[in-house]
């Protein structure tokens, strides 16, 4: 049962490059925020409008006092999802292109399935579809429970402990580690807790048929040493015949992070290559 009344979800938007130009909005991970996509949009600005999106419990858009797990969980991913959509659709020209990453591929995923008329391609990032049994999303919940609990009682101490984990190996390695831990340093604790909550994969619904029944060009990206999101990624594309899979070498989850000249050549060359009609 949703509240009555229940508060806006926050969203912030920063926008580099001009108006006139085409648009791609861009979608952060856990943790992150808008600024994460700084140096892209920088590179990208001279032939697109770049909008960088802090997602709810991110960077900017905060969650309000008021709002706790008990008055917002049930439906709170589907709502983010809306209104992530109604602000795009009131802000840009449609169709636009999507980037998302981690957390932010999984929200874009889930406007791009749900709402197909504002972008003309996606590119999803280290991401997935969701869960398909309730079994399994109730297991995730608990799990990400146990995170927050982590985040909310030492926040410094969950950080080093959150790059501990497999998938982001490479990344630790990379000279761009120390500045990535840093900008994660400043979140907030609240709102990040309150965001694995209420948008972690457990709460998300799944999007599998959706996905069967896309028409939209869609990449996916997985680093190689990303086992579990490679192999999320070969699913996707047997789902829909309009995506397609790169993995990019020698990198982990954060690929775009650890090979940024890759990642921008291969971006542009995606939402530049004219589709054939059907």
């Amino acid at each position: 049962m949703h509240p009555v009344n229940p508060p806006p979800v926050p969203l912030r938007f920063t926008e580099i490059g001009d108006a006139g130009l085409p648009a791609i909005v861009f979608l952060h991970g856990f943790l992150g925020s808008g600024s994460d996509w700084l140096p892209f949009a920088k590179a990208l600005s001279r032939k697109y409008r770049c909008i960088l999106v802090d997602l709810p419990g991110h960077g900017e858009a905060a969650f309000p006092e008021t709002l706790t797990p008990k008055n917002a969980s049930e439906g709170y991913f589907t709502r983010t999802l809306d209104a992530l959509a109604a602000e795009l659709q009131r802000t840009l020209p449609a169709p636009c292109f999507l980037a998302g990453y981690s957390m932010g591929g999984r929200i874009g995923l889930g406007v791009a399935l749900r709402h197909p008329g504002l972008f003309r391609k996606a590119l999803i990032i280290s991401s997935s579809p969701g869960l398909r049994t309730e079994e399994e999303r109730a297991l995730r919940r608990k799990s990400d429970e146990g995170i927050a609990r982590k985040i909310e009682k030492n926040f410094d101490s969950f950080i080093e402990f959150w790059y501990t984990q497999p998938l982001f190996s490479t990344l630790k390695n990379h000279p761009l580690f120390k500045e990535v831990e840093a900008a994660r340093k400043q979140g907030s604790p609240r709102n990040l807790a309150m965001a694995l909550r209420l948008l972690g994969t457990g709460n998300q619904p799944p999007f599998h048929r959706e996905l069967e029944a896309n028409r939209m060009p869609m990449l996916f990206m997985a680093g190689e040493k990303d086992l579990k999101f490679v192999e999320i990624g070969r699913q996707m594309v047997t789902l829909s015949t309009n995506c397609s899979l790169e993995i990019f070498p020698g990198c982990g989850h954060t690929l775009h992070t650890e090979k940024q000249e890759r990642f921008l050549d291969r971006l542009t060359d995606f939402f530049n290559t004219q589709e054939e009609a059907p």
